[in-house]
């Protein structure tokens, strides 16, 4: 059988997870200009929160599939899935169709973040794999932190529609060369059956706790999810090939880098959501200043990124995983008050710097400390674990923010005046009304608060970092790699 092409196929690799990360970030600085065009205010946070969560909650499945049937098919299908929400998405003519065709986009998003990482294992020998998987966590951290600089750009030269349009030739380029270029050993099917039951439990488990943070039946919602949780955790128990291995996830560096990457993605996601909504609205900036409050966060995070590499040899994972929550809350409890003392963006930058360097710390350190952890036969369901916790803890911290939002907003203010007051073009009329500026802050101060409490509870929760764990025997080989 022909080889792969490498280079071709990293190439497409890299732009598919380019693709995948900028989504789930790219629509923060165009939300504000999306809100003033279709309305559905209180609809806010969803049209985020549906990406995240279709995309967080196909993690663990994709990668099961693509261990059964071959990386390849799996990867060519989300890549389909993704694009066809990206183009339906950029057709939307209502705040519901958008957090519809949203949700279509995560499915495919859900599938290439796991298996980019995985080709990759496939296609480089270990000592390989350390850096080249370093390099390609960082474009994960480049993508989806300058999502709304891009996002904030396209809006302020066209349609915010074309953020969602712009993927569809990069995503069929990407197709392409993996069609042709990426070749991968025949694979004998499982014995076991798939894990369909967990698999499925867990995602509606995640979709009522979603429900609930977001206000929709709280107390109903809150014991479903809850009660689902604790089906899964059964029914994995008792699967022969679990989606989630329950002796694994308990252990405890596993637990604890899986907590606080839930946190971290509270803290993150929720900031880059709302911050852009505050320059605009209440700091009457235009889309670009938004992406450019946002943007100190795209230079800290590959900056910390590649100073962690150099920094595991000489400390071990445990330190660099503390100095960067303790960064990343330090970074959000200055933010919070200066938000609402209403300061200049320059001050906001300083501020988001400091917690972009302090996420690219900890990510990475936590990444590397669980994939050193376990053997090969493992690497893939820690390394989704970790991407599971952190997607999850953004889309149900977006959520439970939004409902804040949308509670608080309810009392002063109509969805008509808060669509207006984003629209550069018509919010002069809502302007001459008293009070209307003060009255959107005041609805979105403690959203920022949230943000900082979430981030000191990720320092709290690494102080139980065990000291570092030295990598295992390899207890397993994998397919053999078809690369030139």
């Amino acid at each position: 059988m022909k080889a792969s092409n490498r280079p071709l196929t990293v190439a497409a690799l890299l732009l598919s997870m380019f693709m995948a990360a900028m989504e789930a970030t790219v629509v923060a600085t165009a939300m504000p200009t999306v809100i003033s065009e279709l309305g559905g205010i209180r609809l806010y946070g969803w049209v985020g929160a549906a990406y995240l969560l279709a995309s967080t909650v196909t993690v663990p499945l994709y990668g099961k599939l693509a261990d059964r049937r071959g990386r390849k098919p799996v990867l060519l299908l989300g890549i389909a899935l993704f694009l066809a929400g990206s183009l339906a998405s950029g057709l939307a003519t209502s705040i519901e169709q958008l957090i519809v065709f949203r949700g279509l986009q995560g499915l495919g998003a859900g599938a290439v973040q796991p298996i980019v990482l995985t080709v990759i294992g496939d296609l480089y020998t270990p000592a390989e794999r350390g850096k080249v998987q370093g390099f390609f966590g960082a474009v994960w951290g480049i993508a989806g932190i300058s999502g709304p600089l891009i996002g904030g750009a396209i809006v302020a030269t066209t349609t915010w529609r074309w953020i969602f349009l712009i993927n569809i030739p990069f995503g069929i380029a990407a197709a392409l060369v993996l069609a042709f270029a990426y070749r991968e050993a025949p694979r004998e099917r499982a014995g076991a059956p798939l894990d369909l039951a967990g698999a499925s439990t867990i995602l509606f488990a995640s979709l009522a706790l979603l429900l609930a943070a977001s206000g929709v039946a709280p107390v109903l919602m809150t014991i479903a999810g809850v009660a689902l949780i604790a089906l899964f955790v059964v029914i994995e128990r008792r699967a022969s090939d679990p989606v989630l291995p329950i002796p694994l996830m308990t252990r405890r560096l596993i637990a604890v880098t899986t907590i606080a990457s839930f946190l971290l993605g509270v803290a993150m996601m929720g900031v880059l959501t709302y911050l852009p909504l505050h320059v605009q609205g209440v700091l009457l900036g235009v889309p670009t200043e938004a992406g450019l409050v946002i943007a100190p966060m795209l230079v800290g995070w590959p900056i910390a990124s590649a100073m962690t590499s150099r920094m595991l040899v000489r400390t071990g994972y445990r330190k660099p995983v503390w100095l960067g929550a303790l960064l990343s809350a330090v970074g959000l409890v200055a933010l919070a008050p200066l938000v609402t003392m209403r300061a200049h963006p320059l001050a906001l930058a300083g501020s988001m710097f400091v917690f972009g360097f302090g996420m690219g710390l900890a990510n990475t350190a936590i990444l590397i400390g669980v994939q050193a952890s376990v053997g090969w036969e493992q690497r893939g369901v820690v390394t989704a674990a970790t991407m599971f916790a952190r997607t999850m803890g953004g889309a149900l911290g977006v959520g439970a923010l939004g409902a804040v939002l949308a509670a608080r907003l309810g009392r002063a203010l109509s969805p008509e005046v808060v669509s207006r007051l984003l629209d550069p073009e018509g919010r002069d009329i809502v302007l001459a009304q008293p009070g209307v500026i003060d009255a959107l802050g005041d609805a979105l101060d403690p959203l920022f608060w949230g943000g900082a409490i979430a981030a000191g509870l990720s320092l709290i929760t690494v102080l139980a970092h065990p000291r570092d764990e030295q990598p295992p025997p390899a207890t397993a080989v994998e397919a053999p790699a078809l690369a030139e």
